[in-house]
């Protein structure tokens, strides 16, 4: 009997703990040596879908009718003209440079959401192709982007020095969502309880701690994936004698309505 039914799994109605023990894979239609973990999307009431995808030599992903975002977390992935190796980051507005491919193998996250429009433009979420009027930032719709994680300075939160965060999505409001790393020395700590509008898909990529999410206490760690739902109540302490760091999605830029 595996466990005797154990996991550090739960589901509650504002949030999601997945751990690596329940994961399951499945090849989608379109896909070529190649599986997902999905682990939320509009089944659980997010505005996005996340999953990883794993790739073997020569695995191919096909592409997104909505913008992606990846992150590679091993191998090589190619999106469009770009190759990223571990920490490697892309966008995609959508549309065929957003398939995805590996010649050797990967694993990666991958973030999807129809894109909401800046108000005053009439670009369509459900056609990337088509752009209205010019934005808040003179740019008429999101651009493709890529970079490594680790080129990216990281600042310090709130002047916290032992909490530092790198930002890779650009800082433009034409872009609707956030996705960055945290990074925690041992023993720091978020600096309060958080309750927001915002909702959070977030991917542990080493370390770990204990997390609060709403009225529960988990222990969490490499390879584990937290759904937060808006005002879901949610606090992070780094507990051990190593280093804690996540990659946290948040939808961002658009009035709360």
């Amino acid at each position: 009997m595996f466990s005797l039914g154990h996991t550090r799994s739960a589901h509650r109605a504002d949030h999601l703990v997945h751990t690596p023990d329940t994961f399951i894979r499945a090849a989608w239609a379109g896909m070529s040596r190649a599986v997902a973990i999905v682990h939320a999307s509009p089944t659980i009431g997010a505005g996005f879908t996340q999953y990883t995808v794993e790739l073997e030599a020569d695995g191919y992903v096909p592409p997104a009718s909505v913008q992606r975002f990846v992150y590679v977390l091993s191998g090589d992935v190619q999106m469009g003209t770009v190759t990223l190796g571990p920490g490697g980051y892309a966008y995609q507005p959508g549309g065929e440079d957003s398939a995805l491919r590996s010649t050797s193998g990967a694993r990666a996250t991958v973030i999807e959401k129809p894109y909401v429009p800046l108000p005053g433009t009439d670009r369509s979420a459900s056609d990337p192709s088509q752009s209205g009027g010019p934005s808040q930032s003179g740019a008429a719709a999101p651009a493709a982007f890529s970079g490594v994680e680790h080129a990216i300075a990281s600042q310090p939160v709130l002047g916290n020095a032992d909490l530092q965060v790198r930002s890779l999505v650009p800082a433009d409001v034409v872009y609707d969502f956030a996705v960055n790393t945290l990074a925690y020395n041992p023993g720091a700590s978020l600096p309060m309880v958080e309750v927001h509008v915002m909702e959070h898909g977030l991917l542990f990529l080493e370390g770990g701690g204990i997390y609060r999410l709403g009225d529960a206490w988990y222990p969490v760690t490499e390879g584990d994936f937290i759904y937060m739902a808006p005002w879901c109540p949610q606090w992070f302490g780094a507990i051990g004698k190593t280093p804690a760091k996540y990659l946290i999605y948040k939808d961002w830029n658009r009035a709360a309505l």
